[in-house]
């Protein structure tokens, strides 16, 4: 068997990130595995006009090597688009060319091998090295060793438990995630009324393009508090900063728990643009005391739902019955809605190649990964290799994991871990703002607080 100093599985944008940047480290030899036929950035919300919610700048490489040429940038000259994109003035780009971007690096680097699935994932003791299995979609199977292994597997789409039952091949195409929309879009578009469930930014642009297309009346639900706008202020984006990072690995893990829920406008908020498309939308809509085609209802959370006619085997004769509860005001009550869509956000899941090496990670008590700070899983003593991951770290770095502007930041620090060298430098200081208590220098005579990822 061939054996690699690094395998990815999973070729997503934070492993096509190291991917690129480990293209120039002469030394490393890597392979990076994805069952699908080929790159694909959640085909399902690839609508038109819709934006990253990060500058270009936040591409594979440029944040950590601005000279690569895996950077946006050259993607553009490559494609002849260097004097149109100059001339549009966009620093937030489309979400469709930011797929084809990635498509384009995936397609080129030799290291990136798609159709090959992984399946299994073991410790070799005698060869001192992970075997990884995969498999193509002909049946044909594969092995190689890896000294070292990043995870970059992804998210999973989460659906709430009162929708679960309904997430069938009988409902498909009237109850989906988010995930699935630009599938069933034309169906949803024709139903007399969709509710639109999660006042996330996939929620809001599923909201818009409903009402864009002119057919269903659209109902918005959120147990949020209110449709609110990411944050989003100079100062606030220093959340995603290896500064507050180093600072938030540092805390007890109820205060970091709490942080991450308290935070969820920082990485779950609106676009105040794609607010702005709605409220614009529903302006244009009722000129002249038209009624409004939709209805938004914040602090509401679904706790049933139910089929409430017999689905005839031609279209959307059927219905589905929510019931909810409004939380300030404990309210029930219910709604009759032809379809659903779920924009509840995506979570971390164990992946099933991953079991045969379940006993040798070290897990916290929440079943969860152990990770250190360059991104490096617990492990058993008696595994030699290491096992990295990307996006799967929320509970122990913060709102970050996530998000696409620390990517090649944290794919460079995994880089110089397993290069053990330092092949590109990170910053030690990214931010104005100082995490956590300041440090009061010796000579002021006052006793120093202790303080968590303070740089001096």
């Amino acid at each position: 068997m061939t054996t690699y100093d690094l395998v990815g599985v999973g070729i997503g944008p934070f492993n096509l990130s190291l991917a690129a940047l480990g293209d120039g480290v002469p030394e490393l030899r890597s392979l990076f595995l994805d069952g699908k036929r080929a790159f694909s950035w959640h085909p399902g919300l690839l609508m038109e006009g819709t934006v990253l919610q990060v500058p270009f700048l936040a591409d594979l490489v440029t944040m950590a090597d601005p000279t690569s040429p895996w950077s946006y940038l050259n993607y553009l000259r490559t494609h002849d688009r260097m004097f149109p994109f100059f001339f549009s003035e966009r620093f937030h780009i489309p979400r469709r060319e930011y797929d084809h971007y990635c498509r384009w690096v995936a397609e080129r680097l030799p290291s990136c091998r798609f159709d090959a699935k992984v399946t299994a994932l073991e410790w070799d003791e005698a060869a001192a090295a992970f075997a990884v299995t995969y498999r193509s979609s002909a049946g044909a199977d594969s092995r190689v060793l890896a000294r070292r292994v990043v995870l970059g597997v992804g998210t999973e789409p989460v659906v709430p438990e009162p929708l679960r039952p309904l997430m069938t091949e009988a409902h498909a195409g009237r109850v989906l995630h988010s995930a699935d929309y630009r599938t069933h879009r034309d169906r949803l578009a024709a139903m007399p009324d969709v509710t639109v469930i999660g006042a996330g930014q996939s929620g809001a642009e599923v909201v818009l393009d409903l009402l864009r297309a002119g057919g269903p009346y659209v109902r918005w639900l959120a147990r949020t508090p209110a449709f609110a706008p990411m944050e989003y202020s100079k100062i606030g984006l220093e959340h995603f900063t290896p500064d507050y990072i180093r600072y938030f690995r540092g805390l007890p893990e109820a205060e970091r728990e709490r942080l991450v829920r308290e935070q969820w406008q920082l990485y779950k908020g609106v676009s105040a643009e794609t607010l702005a498309d709605i409220h614009d939308e529903l302006y244009e809509r009722t000129i002249g005391g038209a009624e409004p085609p939709a209805a938004l209802h914040p602090g509401a959370e679904v706790l049933a739902a139910t089929v409430t006619n017999t689905v005839t085997n031609t279209g959307d004769a059927g219905g589905y019955t929510l019931t909810c509860r409004h939380s300030p005001q404990d309210a029930v009550f219910q709604l009759r809605t032809s379809g659903v869509v779920a924009a509840t956000g995506y979570a971390a899941a164990r992946p099933a190649f991953l079991e045969p090496l379940s006993d040798l990670v070290d897990w916290d008590d929440k079943g969860r990964y152990q990770i250190d700070g360059s991104y490096r899983v617990a492990l058993d003593p008696r595994v030699s290799g290491e096992i990295f991951v990307q996006n799967a770290e929320l509970h122990t770095h913060g709102v970050g994991a996530p998000d696409l502007t620390l990517g090649a930041w944290r794919a460079a620090t995994i880089l110089n871990a397993v290069a053990g060298r330092t092949v590109l430098r990170v910053p030690e200081r990214a931010a104005w703002t100082t995490f956590g208590a300041p440090r009061v220098p010796e000579a002021a005579g006052l006793d120093a607080p202790r303080s968590v990822g303070s740089l001096r």
